[in-house]
């Protein structure tokens, strides 16, 4: 099975809910695990204006990072274990650089000692969520 995040079933699915549900459009969320890291990056990247703030976890942007400059401005906060076997570290360091390079709001948090695993430590980390849930998207 050769399968990956789809950026357009993401957004899909978000304009389904919005549709059927009573959401708040200003406090939109975007997070993901290992492949939903990269489908969190890959989704951001197509769809610049529709979320409040993103956590990618232990993912990396893959090309997306040559769009960065159209989320400069989105609050991310990317979490990854330094001992990851499974995704390299560099990757999610590599989406640090770009969005350095193009004066982006990220912060990153690293986790030395901590292999694929790092959405444990990330998830029970309740200044994550403070973080997250104080970001909102202007109108």
């Amino acid at each position: 099975l050769n399968s990956r995040w789809d950026p357009h079933g993401v957004k899909g699915l978000v304009d389904d809910i919005r549709q059927h549900y009573r959401v708040d459009d200003s406090r939109l969320y975007l997070t993901g695990i290992s492949m939903g890291g990269f489908g969190t990056w890959e989704t951001l990247v197509e769809y610049p204006k529709v979320f409040a703030a993103a956590v990618p976890i232990c993912g990396g942007p893959g090309i997306g990072v040559l769009k960065f400059d159209q989320i400069r401005t989105l609050p991310i906060w990317a979490f990854h274990g330094e001992a990851d076997q499974v995704v390299p570290v560099e990757l999610s360091k590599m989406a640090v650089t770009w969005m350095k390079k193009v004066g982006g709001n990220l912060r990153f948090t690293s986790y030395p000692g901590v292999g694929h695993d790092s959405w444990t430590q990330t998830y029970e980390n309740q200044a994550m969520w403070d973080w997250l849930f104080a970001q909102r998207k202007a109108p």
